[in-house]
């Protein structure tokens, strides 16, 4: 394309039906060739975003009503974003959809073509997108600040047929349909606030910065300020795996429904996770899920493990008699279980590296503490006597220490014990909640959910933060934000070569 070039606009008026806000109404579009700045079809604007070296342009035909997009750009990525985007800008809750294709083989595998939702034009903004790469890579990306990192949820579907990008409210959610037309949500944001109004539209990048790239929109739909409904909504549970170096996620599992609490089976092929009282387990590729025979073990709750040799399962139930929580074991591939805390309720969280030892919480006296108890069954010992909620013990992997999350400070902070309940010594000091520390196969990591200062206990649905703590120097990152809570990560779920493990988002979908 020449420098500076710019081609004549109003080549052709045409009456075209554009479906909005779930009605149809008649609006004037016009054709037009490489146009830069002015209204193209429903959009308001044409441009690009941050720094190209080969302004991209768009082509409209009213007719077919498709958008040929041209655009250039280094990346959609990291702190800033190099693309060209066809806009308009937006209020209220707003879904976009359409079928993508790319043009030409492609220089880099990498290209994207996306539905995006940011809040301005500039190249470091915040914005969330349903992103279709050239390899048929799809997922949803995502700024939650201005200028900082990109991340992304990866859908377990490759190459859709059509894509789709919800806004309701602060959250964003990612929907594949198939050939038959049926949409399934694939991903969704943690909490994304964007002032009104923000833009809405659908770009192109080329992941090169030296060539143009060029995708086809089609069959777009628009559809903006959707009333409140009065139907319940859904909400939606997805078993995502991260990788523990790179931060990138992906939703290998998706349910209307609820589920939770994934643990990595031993041979690193399977996740294993309760929902409506079983114990079910998945490939980590994902698929459909199994149910595993639990016996009469049918109202286990969300603290479940494996034992260190890989032989049996410890599971918390409250199937029996008074209906309080009690631990059980029974062999790992299934059968009757075994009781081991006679006393009521015990919820399990660790199991020693040496596999003598179990750790559990326990109501007593109406008080939460620590206690353990031989796999053999016995007596407990209690560990922890501070008032108020001490929770969420595990093993350290080499043995020597107990982590658990204590409230006695004011509020919920990462502590340590040696396994007989000495030496308790406080390991994080922030402003927030912190629960539930699980370390890697090697100890050199240990994630941990983070709830805001505000919240009390571990409740569902909220705004959560899952971070890293390097034990070499005690540096805490975050890994990931998302809407969750309970059963995002109650119990241990690293991978057994520990460079991934599992949890579970939420999304709640209004009808």
């Amino acid at each position: 394309m020449e420098s500076g070039r710019r081609k004549m606009l109003a080549v052709a008026c045409v009456v075209a039906c554009v479906v909005a806000g779930g009605c149809s109404r008649w609006t004037r579009v016009t054709s037009v060739d490489a146009a830069e700045g002015g209204a193209v079809g429903i959009f308001e604007g044409t441009g690009d975003v941050g720094q190209v070296l080969h302004k991209g342009s768009v082509e409209f035909d009213a007719a077919k009503g498709t958008y040929t997009i041209a655009g250039s750009g280094e990346n959609m990525w990291f702190a800033s974003d190099d693309f060209q985007f066809v806009w308009k800008k937006g209020k209220g809750d707003v879904t976009l959809t359409a079928d993508i294709a790319f043009l030409g083989t492609g220089k880099n595998e990498h290209r994207k073509a996306v539905l995006m939702i940011r809040q301005n034009l500039e190249g470091d903004s915040v914005y969330a997108d349903v992103a279709v790469h050239g390899s048929g890579l799809a997922s949803v990306q995502y700024r939650d600040e201005r200028g900082a990192t990109t991340r992304e949820v990866q859908a377990n579907v490759n190459a859709p047929k059509r894509v789709r990008i919800e806004k309701h409210g602060d959250y964003f959610t990612m929907w594949l349909g198939g050939v038959d037309g049926k949409f399934a949500l694939a991903g969704a944001t943690g909490k994304i606030v964007l002032a009104e109004p923000y833009y809405v539209g659908i770009g192109v990048c080329s992941h090169d910065k030296d060539v143009l790239e060029k995708a086809v929109f089609s069959g777009l739909e628009l559809k903006e300020g959707a009333a409140a409904s009065a139907v319940k909504p859904t909400m939606y549970s997805m078993m995502e795996i991260i990788d523990a170096g790179s931060l990138d996620r992906k939703a290998i599992y998706v349910a209307p429904e609820r589920f939770e609490a994934p643990n990595w089976m031993p041979d690193g092929k399977r996740l294993l996770f309760n929902r409506k009282g079983r114990i079910e387990t998945i490939l980590v590729e994902g698929g459909a899920a199994q149910t595993l025979d639990t016996g009469f073990a049918v109202q286990c709750n969300n603290d479940h493990g494996i034992s260190p040799d890989a032989k049996e399962l410890v599971l918390s139930d409250n199937s029996q008699g008074d209906h309080e929580s009690r631990v059980y074991l029974l062999p790992i591939g299934g059968g009757t279980p075994r009781l081991i805390t006679k006393n009521a309720p015990s919820y399990w969280h660790g199991w020693s590296p040496d596999g003598k030892t179990l750790a559990f919480v326990g109501q007593r006296n109406g008080e939460f503490d620590i206690y353990s108890i031989p796999v053999t069954g016995g007596e407990e010992t209690q560990l922890t006597t501070a008032k108020g909620l001490d929770d969420g013990p595990e093993y350290t992997p080499d043995g020597k220490w107990i982590y658990f999350n204590s409230v006695r400070t004011g509020h919920m902070q990462i502590w340590k014990m040696k396994p007989d309940g000495s030496e308790q010594t406080q390991v994080t000091f922030d402003e927030y909640n912190n629960w539930f520390p699980h370390f890697s196969p090697d100890g050199s990591l240990m994630v941990f959910i983070t709830f805001d200062r505000s919240v009390e206990g571990h409740p569902e649905n909220k705004d959560v933060m899952l971070r890293i703590m390097s034990m070499k120097d005690g540096k805490v990152m975050v890994a990931a934000k998302l809407f969750g809570g309970q059963g995002t990560i109650n119990v241990p779920s690293w991978s057994p070569d520990g460079k991934r493990f599992a949890f579970v988002s939420y999304a709640i979908v209004p009808k």
